[in-house]
């Protein structure tokens, strides 16, 4: 991959090159020579073809975690949020039972890797909101998950960008499932689909930023809604901050500079 410097501002293929913008850049690369036909069947590319296979998991598996956050992972989360997921999801992968190409996505046993994810790289939580708080809580069936913020110092506990009047805070909970590869199918399907990519989320009143709260912020997630969680699904619980700017009484959530963040598993 290489940038494009010219004046001329080209889009699509020409002579072998493949011109094309990302994250307002403009950038070429040069056309594969290889064809899918080849890639699908000839034995030198058997391990791409593994590669490909396991990368279609983890892309499956991190599609359902976005999703189970509802549209929190829009809101908050970076460009390069798939990606990025997709990639701690690939590295699970590798530690999966099975032949390559078809182990498991054993999120059971490896969930912690997951523990910190950030759904806005740029704008982390810790860097945002950094009250002290015990939790958040699981309860044993994993269908609620509480979480109480003490009163605390807007002004010491809160780095709030330019503009923001409000805040409010998030509690979330999403459900992903283990994945499996299912070789009648091809592909990498969720173990058990009960609650795989689904969840939920409450979010404070908004705040006024400026001295102390007032009092405790209690957040409650109720999933039990969803039936009894199955053995081979993962909740991941996201704690975040959103900032609102107040024009004439009404709240303007900002365009940017929220932060959400896994916080516990279970």
């Amino acid at each position: 991959m290489a940038r494009n410097n010219s004046f001329i501002r080209l889009e699509g293929s020409l002579d072998g090159l493949t011109f094309y913008r990302a994250n307002g850049k403009s950038l070429v690369k040069t056309q594969s020579k290889v064809s899918r036909n080849r890639i699908m069947n000839d034995p030198a590319y058997k391990r791409t073809r593994e590669n490909m296979q396991e990368f279609g998991g983890a892309a499956k598996a991190s599609k359902a975690f976005r999703e189970s956050f509802a549209g929190l992972s829009k809101t908050i989360g970076d460009t390069y949020i798939s990606a990025r997921l997709s990639g701690i999801l690939k590295r699970i992968i590798k530690l999966g039972a099975g032949e390559r190409g078809e182990r498991e996505l054993d999120l059971v046993s490896y969930h912690e890797q997951l523990q910190g994810f950030e759904f806005n790289q740029t704008k982390q939580l810790d860097s945002v909101f950094y009250a002290p708080i015990t939790g958040p809580t699981i309860n044993p069936t994993r269908d609620v998950v509480d979480l109480t913020v003490p009163d605390f110092n807007t002004d010491a506990f809160i780095n709030a960008p330019e503009g923001a009047t409000h805040f409010s805070l998030i509690l979330a909970g999403g459900y992903v499932s283990n994945y499996v590869y299912v070789p009648v199918l091809n592909a990498y399907e969720p173990d058990d689909d009960t609650v795989n990519a689904r969840g939920g989320s409450t979010t404070s009143s908004a705040i006024a930023l400026g001295g102390m709260v007032g009092s405790a912020t209690t957040l409650q997630v109720d999933l039990s809604a969803l039936g009894t969680i199955p053995a081979s699904s993962v909740l991941f619980v996201g704690l975040g901050i959103i900032f609102y700017q107040e024009v004439n009484g009404t709240m303007y959530a900002l365009a940017q500079d929220h932060a959400l963040k896994v916080v516990t598993t279970g």
